[in-house]
C-alpha cells in the first residue's frame, strides 16, 4: 500500500502547507532522517551512548500519532504516526549528549510528519528521537524551526 501526504494526513488530523505535493507517496528512508530541529538516528548507530531506562514506560503510539516536539516557540508538531499495533514510544532515556526526547520501537514503517516537511517513514527497528544543535564557534545551540 503506497502511502501519502494526504492520507496521512487525514489519518492524524493534522494539515500540511499547501506547496506540499498531497499525492506524493512517502519515501520510507533505511538511516537518518533529519527534520528542521529534529533528527532520527537508527538506535544501534548511538547505542553506546543512548539508552532506554530498565523500567521504561513505553506507549503505543496511536493512529492520529503522537507529537515528539514542537517548533520553537509553539511552532509547528513533529508527529510520530503507526499503524496500531506497530509501533511503541518511550521518553525515559539516558543520552550522554542530552540530545535523546525518546526512543521508538517499530514493526512495521512508521512515519514521521510536519506541516512545512512533509514525511518520511522508518522502516521496521528502533530508532533515538534527538534535538539537533547546529555550531557557531565555540558555542552550540538547539536549531530552531
Amino acid at each position: 500500500m503506497t502511502v501519502t501526504l494526504a492520507s496521512l494526513s487525514q489519518q492524524t488530523g493534522l494539515t500540511v502547507l499547501d506547496h506540499l505535493e498531497q499525492a506524493a507517496s512517502i519515501p520510507v528512508v533505511d538511516g537518518l532522517q533529519a527534520q528542521g530541529d529534529l533528527i532520527v538516528i537508527p538506535r544501534s548507530v548511538v547505542a553506546s551512548s543512548v539508552r532506554f531506562w530498565t523500567a521504561a514506560s513505553w506507549t503505543d503510539v496511536p493512529p492520529e500519532g503522537v507529537e515528539l516536539l514542537r517548533g520553537a516557540a509553539g511552532g509547528n508538531p513533529h508527529t510520530l504516526v503507526a499503524d496500531p499495533g506497530t509501533c511503541r514510544w518511550t521518553t525515559d532515556v539516558s543520552d550522554s549528549d542530552g540530545l535523546a526526547i525518546g526512543i521508538f520501537e517499530t514493526s512495521a514503517v512508521a512515519y514521521l510528519l510536519h506541516p512545512e516537511h512533509g514525511a518520511t517513514g522508518c522502516p521496521p527497528g528502533a530508532y533515538v528521537v534527538r534535538r539537533q544543535r547546529e555550531h557557531e564557534g565555540r558555542r552550540a545551540r538547539f536549531v530552531a524551526d
